[in-house]
């Protein structure tokens, strides 16, 4: 299967050939983030409910292994042929630091303006977060955390005219 994919591949124009490789890149990187999701709900009800734990807590330490997870199998399923230029901590570092920027602080301004300005309930609002901030992070992953120094910088096109 592997071969007639690379075949396939390899038969298409280089611009459409990237464009599809990006394609999938990122579809891999929904199903890594999608889930992480789903084990982030489980963990945090199941350390509220089951075990007592404060929500902010079971929040704060199902981020801290969710991320790290992320960081593991994105690195060896989405970002595989970028991954292995830079050192573990410091890739996982700067991936703590995408998730932080996405998973934090762009959400929370964004609940927060949901919430106190245009009345959309939490469920409603968090859900359509998704749609925001993932292809955010999907953009600082592929070119700020998986990227390393020797790896070329990603080419902006300009059309002619």
């Amino acid at each position: 299967m592997k071969e007639k994919y690379k075949a396939f591949m390899e038969g298409l124009p280089k611009e459409k050939r990237e464009k599809l490789e990006a394609l999938i890149q990122f579809i891999k990187f929904g199903m890594v983030g999608g889930f992480n999701t789903v084990l982030t709900y489980v963990m945090v009800n199941v350390m509220f409910y089951v075990w007592g734990i404060n929500e902010q807590i079971g929040n704060l330490t199902a981020f801290i292994i969710t991320v790290f997870i992320s960081y593991m199998v994105n690195s060896r399923f989405v970002f595989n042929e970028t991954a292995g230029n830079q050192s573990f901590l410091k890739g996982l570092v700067k991936v703590y630091i995408s998730y932080s920027i996405t998973g934090l602080f762009i959400t929370g301004a964004l609940l927060y303006i949901e919430k106190n300005f245009l009345a959309i309930p939490l469920y409603i609002g968090s859900f359509a977060n998704i749609f925001i901030t993932v292809p955010i992070n999907f953009v600082l992953n592929k070119f700020w955390a998986y990227r390393s120094k020797g790896d070329k910088k990603p080419e902006i096109r300009q059309d002619p005219g």
